[in-house]
């Protein structure tokens, strides 16, 4: 190992990143490092999936590229508005609780301006005498780095700076950062590289060299650029020409340069001295493999007359049994098979200390139809648990209709010492939602439970449609005329489903080349070896390669996640930006990964619309 990328951002990023973690994975297996740090913008969403894939071969180091205000960031002001950037890298889980944390304040609605951002006093007073974090200085655009450009006293204020950083961090803990992958093109990475080396001497902080990594190899770099352009809504030929004009264009370095990739240890040796790069690995030796993941957590359910949640379980059930199988007698065979059944679901949800879900799924749906709700009878896998029937959490008798409790919960999927949870959906009023969750909150605590994030992704027909926009040549009519041919990925679910299965992968624009072939067959088709051909090809095979990454953070229409303590301990809180609240920084399975308990509550309109029917029906 000859260095490790400390400096890497993904789809997570947003636009301004591209890599799925997959992708990175693959090419630290191309540059033969042991280890890999994630710095996504303002963001650790991608922090589970990352550590779940990279530590399949190789270390991940978790960590965050933060945004810095210059004054307190509730001042919200344009004045105030400018960010710069940090990264902060966890040592170890306490590390990791902290940049959690961190995060989460960022995100804060008084905090939150454009950007999830946090006051650079305050910043560094938060990680003061923390030492399970480790930080570099940031190159172009961090607080040293503007400190160097333009300021006569720049090594007087930067070398003050940096000795204010290493003294909140502690001495070791923190590392002056040069990035020069890009200086031969970008003159500013230079200069503030070569003062920035300068400021090391002054004040004996070591230099680390990294690089700020938004793709995984050279090539990927105009796919990026698309991105960018759906940021910018501009074209790929208009930030050129603002460019060539010699205007300021917003991320102009990104379309003049194909370095923003994760480079070999012969690119990084070509700019960086021997102990920038073995810093690399001395930091990396820092951050221990620490564990992220948890098992299913649930709170515990306050049970009646200090019951445990397993012998309350089992009291519901027989008082549903009471009422519920009248019409079974008892010794006869159908009343032997429910009994077994009724058992063997208990004793899996005892031994895998289940009931406490079971039980908030009940008070849940108990406290609706007190409030006069209506809710479902049910829906999916759930109707096949005898459990789930006898406590009234759904409505259908499973063995009356030959149901499958295997489909509802597998306990085969456990492994590992890892609880798989089951899936149970809450259906409820949709004008009544908000407030179950109210009633969620107030039972487990406000700090307790919250709505989760979920990210929109590009979609085949958007993927292609933004392609073309970058491109600029290609009309609007034309534009909706070609992907007028892309299906809807909805109608085709299983069909992608089985091309996920054998090819790892599956793609919308590449099942409409192959099955509505006439009608694509003007703008591109597919040959005999499987290559593009056509004269929109190049367009095709990398909308192919963009379908499916991140785009756009929103909140999740049913996942509410619920934990026996406070969420921004082990997940971070990101801010709602319509409703201004904070959510769930995970999606719903990395929320389960971390061992939050995930629960599915849907609005549903009919059920409004059939309790309307109900009330003018009395009248």
């Amino acid at each position: 190992m000859k260095y490790v990328p400390l400096h890497v951002h993904s789809e997570y990023s947003l636009l301004d990143g591209l890599s799925k973690t997959s992708d990175i994975y693959s090419r630290l297996e191309q540059i033969e490092t042991d280890a890999c740090a994630l710095t996504d913008h303002g963001s650790v969403s991608g922090a589970v999936d990352f550590h779940k894939t990279i530590s399949k071969g190789y270390k991940p180091i978790l960590g965050c590229e933060l945004y810095l205000s210059t004054e307190s960031a509730k001042i919200k002001e344009p004045a105030n508005s400018k960010l710069m950037h940090q990264v902060v890298l966890a040592k170890d889980i306490e590390g990791w609780k902290k940049l959690l944390a961190l995060v989460s304040e960022c995100n804060r609605p008084d905090n939150f301006y454009h950007k999830p951002r946090i006051g650079l006093d305050e910043f560094l007073q938060a990680c003061a005498s923390d030492y399970s974090l480790v930080s570099f200085s940031g190159h172009l655009g961090s607080r040293l780095g503007n400190l160097c450009l333009n300021n006569p006293d720049w090594r007087r204020d930067a070398a003050r700076e940096a000795e204010r950083m290493q003294e909140s961090f502690g001495k070791g803990n923190f590392f002056i950062e040069i990035q020069l992958i890009d200086s031969l093109i970008n003159k500013e990475a230079k200069e503030v590289a070569e003062k920035l080396r300068e400021i090391s001497n002054i004040t004996r902080i070591p230099t680390v060299a990294t690089p700020d990594a938004h793709y995984c190899r050279k090539e990927d770099a105009h796919d990026q650029r698309v991105l960018l352009c759906t940021a910018l809504r501009k074209s790929i030929g208009e930030i050129q020409k603002e460019i060539k004009q010699g205007k300021s264009a917003a991320m102009g370095t990104f379309f003049k340069s194909d370095n923003y990739h994760i480079p070999t240890y012969e690119e990084m040796k070509e700019f960086h001295t021997d102990e920038e790069l073995d810093n690399t690995l001395a930091i990396a030796d820092m951050c221990s493999k620490y564990e992220i993941l948890g098992p299913p957590n649930p709170p515990e359910f306050k049970c009646p007359n200090g019951m445990s949640p397993n012998d309350y379980l089992r009291m519901l059930c027989r008082d549903g049994w009471r009422k519920k199988m009248g019409h079974v007698t008892k010794g006869d065979e159908l009343f032997l098979g429910y009994g077994q059944r009724v058992d063997k679901e208990i004793d899996i949800f005892t031994e895998t200390n289940l009931s406490s879900y079971f039980l908030i799924v009940r008070d849940i749906i108990k406290e609706a139809t007190k409030r006069g709700y209506l809710t479902g009878p049910g829906r999916g896998s759930a109707a096949g648990c005898m459990v789930s029937y006898l406590m009234d959490i759904t409505q259908i008798d499973p063995l009356r209709y030959d149901l499958i409790f295997e489909r509802f919960y597998n306990a085969g999927r456990n492994a590992g010492g890892r609880v798989s949870m089951p899936d149970i959906d809450i259906d409820v009023p949709k004008q009544s939602r908000s407030e179950i969750i109210e009633y969620i909150k107030e039972q487990y605590g406000k700090d307790n439970v919250a709505q989760i994030i979920t990210f929109q992704t590009l979609k085949g027909r958007a993927a292609l449609k933004r392609v073309m926009a970058a491109r600029g040549n290609i009309s609007f009519d034309e534009q909706n005329a070609i992907t007028s041919h892309i299906i809807d990925e909805a109608k085709i679910s299983d069909e992608l489903q089985d091309m996920r299965d054998e090819l790892g992968t599956a793609s919308v624009i590449s099942w409409a080349l192959e099955n509505k072939s006439d009608s694509l067959r003007e703008w591109c088709e597919v040959g005999e070896d499987g290559s593009l051909n056509g004269k929109l090809s190049k367009i095709f095979e990398q909308a192919i390669r963009l379908e499916g990454t991140k785009i756009i953070q929103s909140k999740h229409a049913a996942g509410v996640v619920v934990s026996p303590q406070k969420i921004y301990d082990v997940c971070p809180m990101v801010i709602d930006r319509k409703e201004k609240g904070l959510l769930a920084g995970f999606e719903g399975p990395s929320c389960e990964d971390v061992g939050l308990l995930k629960l599915d509550i849907l609005g549903i309109k009919m059920l409004d619309k059939i309790m309307d029917v109900s009330q003018i029906l009395k009248v």
